[in-house]
């Protein structure tokens, strides 16, 4: 270990790890990712789920190679449409849109009965290539606004989502970048308070999210897995925010070695090994967290496990690796103003935050009770949380296709716009129409049409889509036509779909919460070589996490927000997050807490260490929490509520549990905290030791500690 860390900070040697550094990223770039990110994230589904079945069974139909393109034409005033009006409108049926159509045919529009509304399917050949797909979509909406006065014009559809949806998407990742790379240098020329201190871990951090960004889409097209633009955003975000708080873990160890010794290299040896085991300790809980993800349902949840996983592992490799080396190219200078000289009093007997460590342990029990209160209040939000949001609440500003969607809503029967796709066997199809009739919450069955195997069925719904009425009676019509003719039957369509990945989502859920709880408290465990400590840091962290998410809740139902639910797959991915970044702080804190107990006993020790590290990871909590939050740039409300909840889980577990709660937990266990090991020095002993001691030899002890 000695000869590789002088390897890594010696002047001979530093500058080839640098090199190969650049070599290696410089090869990743000219071989470039290999693969492009999707637009949007789809359902990501698996072959078992019985939507998934039907769409495969679609295929096998006539016109599986047709999509189409819903016109919606409204009054602007909400008065019925004129006659002259409904007539251009079917005249568009035979005009220049029936060059665009497959057969050369559009069927006549349909009015609504209050005459406001009118609907033209135009049907369309499916378009791979997005930037073409777009053109044609811009031609539809011409040739359907041209010569209609005093008419709102909307595309929507099958076409008019995949194309809003690539136009929301579209620069989405640049923008998180640019806005990511603006938070984290501001937040850095605010912690370091020099001008230029900043730019070493920003571009090495930087370096290793454009690294990290390749490295997974490579090894994801290898496992045949496809990221979509949510899942980069978040691989970005991520990838800055923990390396930035290793980045600063390390220069903050950086730092206070320099005090102690006189060579700047030597000075960062000893940051590395002391910094070193925690942040590897914090990064293989995150990435092992992550991990877990690989073993869900749904496509979606893999793919976000896999990247983000090897973004956490480039991260840590860049701050463990390349960010020594570059940082002892340059002198002390590079900290001026505020230059740690040799020999300087020691910061930390002088830091709030371990005036604060001494004030929480003359009262634990009070301190731990009241933060448990808090706690508490932030979680009440709990109790009113709704989950599931529909395919038109999910844009934080709302396309056209969804304004289009939301007229037809109002207009037509409520489930007129989205019918649930019946399959039935060639003989049982007459049956299925008849039952599917007669069962509660269906407005309508008809037969669309039929191979030599396969008799397609379309349900209108009376409820409106993916509401939970309409997931009802997709259970309603799979339980009761289970039981019709062969039972083959098959319930496909966007609300099955959408309650299909509901399902998926809780199973998810239920697999992976406590494999992560497990997989955490075991590395905590290896770690601190105890058992009691783990426990309650777990506890803690867990807190923490209901606590962002009531508080969260409460915030989303303000005039800002207006959410009207949480999306199915926030609470896991923030839960995830918030469990292994949070518990990175504990990690940070009592790794050093066990280090200092070795001299001053557990209850001395964790001041200390309360002292030592207060001012880095508060820093570190809040530049993770804006990055985080910086997820809001994204168009979908799904990014912006994990963005939201992790952004006040990490200031909490930042500045309550880390910072008094887990400090108090300690003071009342006292020498059991490390639990079934004992500390070297007890509680007792040290108090012993000190009570023997003149003051003046208290502080030599207390000088020998800090070198120690």
């Amino acid at each position: 270990m000695n000869g590789f860390l002088r390897f890594l900070t010696s002047a001979r040697t530093s500058w080839i790890v640098l090199v190969v550094a650049f070599a290696g990223v410089a090869a990743l770039f000219a071989l470039g990712s290999g693969a492009e990110s999707e637009t949007a994230p789809d359902s990501g589904l698996p072959d078992s789920a019985e939507s998934v079945q039907v769409e495969k069974i679609l295929e096998s139909f006539p016109d599986a190679d047709t999509t189409s393109a819903l016109l919606v034409f409204a009054s602007e005033d909400g008065e019925a449409l004129p006659p002259e009006t409904v007539a251009a409108i079917q005249q568009k049926a035979f005009g220049d849109l029936v060059d665009l159509t497959p057969d050369g045919f559009i069927p006549p529009p349909q009015v609504s009965e209050d005459g406001t509304v009118a609907l033209l399917v135009v049907p369309l050949t499916p378009e791979e290539d997005v930037a073409a797909q777009s053109e044609r979509a811009d031609e539809i909406r011409a040739l359907a606004a041209d010569g209609l006065d005093d008419v709102v014009t909307y595309l929507t559809g099958p076409e008019g989502f995949e194309v809003d949806i690539a136009a929301v998407f579209d620069g989405a990742d640049f923008t998180l970048l640019l806005t990511t790379v603006i938070v984290v240098a501001v937040l850095l020329l605010i912690t370091y308070r020099s001008p230029w201190l900043w730019l070493v871990p920003l571009v090495v951090i930087g370096t290793a999210d454009a690294s990290a960004g390749i490295v997974a889409r490579r090894i994801a097209a290898l496992a045949g897995v496809q990221l979509d633009a949510s899942i980069t955003g978040i691989l970005s975000v991520l990838v800055f925010g923990a390396g930035t708080n290793y980045a600063l873990l390390l220069i903050a160890r950086y730092r206070d070695e320099l005090r102690l010794a006189e060579d700047r290299r030597e000075a960062m040896r000893r940051a590395v090994r002391g910094a070193g085991p925690a942040i590897i300790a914090s990064g293989s809980t995150v990435a092992l967290a992550l991990a877990t993800l690989l073993l869900g349902e749904l496509s979606g949840n893999r793919a976000l496990g896999l990247a983000c996983a090897i973004g956490v592992v480039v991260a840590m490799a860049f701050a463990l690796l390349v960010l020594p080396a570059a940082l002892v190219l340059f002198g002390r200078w590079l900290f001026w103003p505020y230059v740690p000289r040799f020999g300087s009093p020691d910061a930390v007997a002088r830091s709030p935050w371990g005036k604060l460590g001494r004030a929480v342990s003359k009262r634990p029990v009070v301190v731990a009770l009241t933060g448990a209160v808090v706690l508490g209040a932030l979680a009440s939000g709990l109790f009113f949380v709704q989950t599931g949001l529909s395919q038109n609440d999910r844009f934080l500003q709302k396309p056209d296709a969804v304004k289009g969607q939301e007229v037809l809503a109002e207009a037509f029967s409520a489930g007129a716009t989205s019918p649930a796709t019946v399959m039935a066997p060639v003989a049982d199809a007459q049956a299925v129409v008849e039952a599917a009739g007669n069962i509660e919450g269906v407005d309508s069955a008809r037969v669309v049409e039929e191979t030599s195997d396969w008799t397609r069925i379309d349900v209108t719904l009376t409820a409106s889509a993916e509401t939970p009425e309409a997931f009802a009676t997709i259970e309603r019509l799979r339980a009761d036509l289970d039981s019709v003719g062969s039972g083959q039957t098959l319930v496909g369509g966007l609300d099955a779909q959408a309650l299909d990945v509901t399902g998926a989502q809780e199973r998810d859920q239920a697999l992976i919460i406590p494999l992560i709880l497990v997989l955490v408290f075991l590395v905590l465990v290896i770690l601190l070589r105890a058992l009691l400590a783990p426990v309650l840091l777990l506890i803690a962290v867990v807190a923490s996490f209901f606590s962002a998410v009531g508080a969260a809740w409460w915030l989303f139902q303000t005039p800002l927000f207006g959410f009207p639910a949480i999306d199915t797959n926030v609470l896991l991915f923030s839960f995830l997050f918030l469990v292994a970044l949070g518990v990175d702080y504990s990690i940070f804190l009592v790794t050093r807490a066990q280090e200092e107990t070795r001299t001053l006993g557990t209850t001395n020790g964790m001041i200390r260490a309360l002292a030592a590290t207060g001012a880095v990871i508060t820093s570190a909590g809040i530049l993770l929490a804006a990055v985080f939050a910086v997820l809001g740039v994204l168009p979908l409300i799904t990014l912006t509520q994990i963005g939201v909840i992790v952004c006040i889980g990490v200031l909490i577990d930042t500045l309550l549990v880390r910072t008094v709660i887990v400090p108090a937990m300690a003071f009342i266990a006292g020498d059991r905290f490390w639990w079934p090991r004992k500390p070297k020095v007890t509680d007792a002993e040290a108090a012993s030791a000190a009570a023997s001691e003149v003051p003046a030899t208290r502080a030599d002890r207390r000088h020998r500690a800090t070198v120690s």
